[in-house]
């Protein structure tokens, strides 16, 4: 009875995986992981649906998945060409994950294991050239993130530097504007002082008929002081001959 049960979960098994291969050769590979992984239900241990499994997932782009799934594999698998079937589908996942480095590992593993491997070969020279892609990239970004850096302090300087400028032209107009109120406050005070001081009485305008009556009127005055010096010499002379009679 148990050998009759080993035999038909190995059936099953095997069923699931047929449906699997034909999916994969269709191109549907969402159904192809469907029944791989229906086949690892029935034996978790079936190499064989795990390394499927592994190569349906890689082609929907599961790549981290695949990259457990050919680790697992590489290391567990008995046949050489098992193993470096395994080595060779990591390192793809592992380029696809843009992880170079890694990439090149397994493909060197691979190549141990197959030296005439030209898949192998090829994807592991393509790996290298990504893999100097990729630090020249890193390269290119770490010098443009100190570039960047640096235009970023520098324009911070010059914001502060204008900043500084600023506050001193603001300073600069403050202090003339309180200095022109200075001046402005004293030649008001200056002003107002003057108006304090009393003032001259400015000469008034007057006629020409005013002007002639004015000059007539002061030679009438000045004939009439005349007379008046004339008669008082008189009256004294009368009085100092008055006096020397006596």
């Amino acid at each position: 009875m148990m050998a009759f049960g080993l035999k038909a979960e190995a059936q099953n098994e095997n069923k699931f995986i047929r449906r699997g291969n034909n999916a994969y050769a269709d191109q549907d590979f969402k159904k192809a992981e469907i029944d791989y992984r229906k086949a690892l239900e029935k034996n978790q241990n079936s190499a064989k649906g795990e390394f499927n499994l592994g190569t349906s997932l890689y082609q929907q782009e599961g790549y981290e998945e695949s990259v457990k799934i050919y680790e697992k594999l590489a290391g567990a698998l008995q046949t050489p060409e098992a193993r470096a079937g395994a080595y060779h589908n990591l390192g793809n996942s592992l380029v696809q994950s843009q992880q170079y480095q890694p990439a090149i590992d397994a493909y060197k593993n691979a190549l141990r294991i197959n030296p005439d491997d030209t898949d192998s070969k090829y994807n592991l020279e393509y790996a290298r050239q990504m893999l100097q892609q990729q630090q020249q990239q890193q390269k290119q970004d770490q010098n443009q993130d100190q570039k960047n850096d640096q235009d970023k302090k520098d324009d911070q300087q010059k914001q502060d530097q204008e900043n500084d400028q600023d506050k001193q032209d603001d300073q600069q107009q403050q202090n003339q504007e309180q200095k022109d109120q200075q001046q402005q406050d004293q030649q008001q005070q200056n002003q107002g002082d003057q108006q304090q001081q009393p003032q001259g009485q400015q000469p008034k305008q007057i006629s020409k008929e005013d002007a002639e009556r004015m000059l007539q009127a002061l030679k009438d005055n000045e004939k009439n002081t005349l007379e008046k010096l004339k008669l008082e010499k008189l009256k004294s002379a009368k009085r100092v001959k008055s006096d020397k009679d006596w």
